[in-house]
């Protein structure tokens, strides 16, 4: 699963990303020629060092994506049209949600091992208002949707805080079966609970 905003990652910690991981790549980019438009997207690791960079994928990330796009209050599709004509410099500052977004990944038994596949899925039309489902490894099969991998869904909520976006996000994720699911309880909990920063 994921959540958003992390208390860790604060604007100090967002100028040292940019500083020594997006703008350098970037500017790679443009010293080879690529005139880039689109996602960049950079897998972060925090380490004591700071910022260490695990990937970059030209795509959005999941389920990362899906607890930051529901905070986002800007016309996606303007943002999007805007990025690819090449005028995303002129485009107004973006506007945020206030709150948080946590996301609970349902997953099939033995993910990231051995699984198996084709088993229905219920309860997706009782998802509690405000609540969202992505779908990952799901298939349409005749009138059913079935498990087609190990990552099936994300059950996503945002709310005022950490505490009801997480709320929110388990109920989604409650009111949804299917044999052998299995999901993580914690998501979320170190941002609420008084022993957040236990390891």
């Amino acid at each position: 699963g994921a959540y958003a905003p992390p208390r860790a990652v604060d604007s100090a910690f967002v100028e040292r990303a940019l500083r020594e991981v997006l703008v350098p790549a970037v500017r790679g980019m443009a010293r080879a020629g690529i005139a880039y438009r689109g996602v960049l997207y950079a897998g972060l690791m925090l380490t004591a060092d700071g910022p260490k960079t695990l990937e970059f994928n030209c795509r959005f990330g999941d389920p990362e994506t899906q607890v930051i796009l529901p905070l986002l209050d800007t016309d996606l599709l303007a943002l999007f049209e805007s990025t690819a004509r090449g005028e995303l410099a002129s485009f107004p500052a973006l506007d945020w949600f206030s709150g948080a977004c946590v996301g609970v990944v349902l997953a099939s038994g033995g993910y990231p091992g051995p699984h198996t596949a084709g088993h229905p899925i219920h309860g997706l039309d009782t998802v509690p208002e405000g609540g969202l489902v992505f779908h990952a490894g799901t298939l349409q099969r005749n009138d059913a949707v079935v498990t087609a991998g190990g990552r099936v869904l994300t059950c996503v909520a945002r709310g005022a805080n950490m505490a009801a976006a997480r709320e929110l996000a388990y109920a989604t994720a409650d009111a949804i079966t299917f044999d052998g699911l299995h999901r993580r309880g914690d998501i979320g909990l170190r941002e609420i609970s008084p022993l957040r920063n236990a390891v």
